[in-house]
């Protein structure tokens, strides 16, 4: 009678633990942290380099049995600097946007250490801009106006330390960055992204 009752206490601990693992949890948390942001062109009129910007905001993490769907929202600064080869003028570009990844992970790990491989794509909607680089680039008729919204894809690797998070990520942009018949700019950036589970 012991031994039959002990089975029936582990195969209910087993399904508990088994239907703990599929069901769906919450997440959310603050995030801040640095991208490094490049321009791409088609016809590589800009000989470019990379500088510094910052993004700050919230993510959330809805998941279960292992994979799991995390939207963020972040204001994002993002810059880039080029030499037009034409005219060798040197610009820099600079705006803020209101970011919003999309993504789908999966999580490897026990308990309050993981690792973490995450891929979706970004909308961005451009919240502020700095025109200068339309002055200096309008004698040589490369760029018109930037567009207020843009695509991207992201993916890249995470770990979960305890309450804490750290991210490194690649963001590829999809969509041009220009209008007006200007030459094609898309901006692509490394983020370095720290975070922490508020519950």
């Amino acid at each position: 009678m012991k031994k039959v009752f002990l089975s029936i206490c582990l195969l209910f601990s087993t399904v508990w633990m088994a239907s703990a693992q599929l069901l769906p949890t919450f997440q959310l948390g603050i995030k801040g942290g640095l991208n490094f942001s490049s321009l791409k062109t088609d016809e590589k009129f800009f000989d470019k380099s990379s500088r510094t910007g910052y993004q700050a905001g919230l993510w959330a993490r809805i998941g279960g049995a292992g994979f799991h769907f995390q939207p963020e929202l972040y204001v994002t600064g993002k810059n880039a600097e080029a030499r037009v080869n034409e005219g060798d003028a040197q610009v820099k570009m600079d705006f803020t946007s209101l970011d919003l990844p999309l993504l789908l992970g999966t999580r490897i790990g026990l308990g309050p250490i993981a690792a973490r491989v995450q891929v979706g794509p970004v909308i961005s909607f451009i919240i502020d801009k700095d025109n200068s680089i339309f002055d200096r680039l309008g004698d040589i008729g490369k760029t018109g106006s930037y567009k207020n919204q843009a695509i991207a894809i992201t993916g890249g690797i995470g770990v979960d330390v305890m309450k804490f998070r750290a991210d490194l990520r690649y963001e590829h942009g999809l969509s041009n960055l220009t209008k007006d018949g200007a030459e094609s700019q898309k901006i692509s950036l490394w983020t370095i992204g720290v975070g922490y589970r508020l519950f």
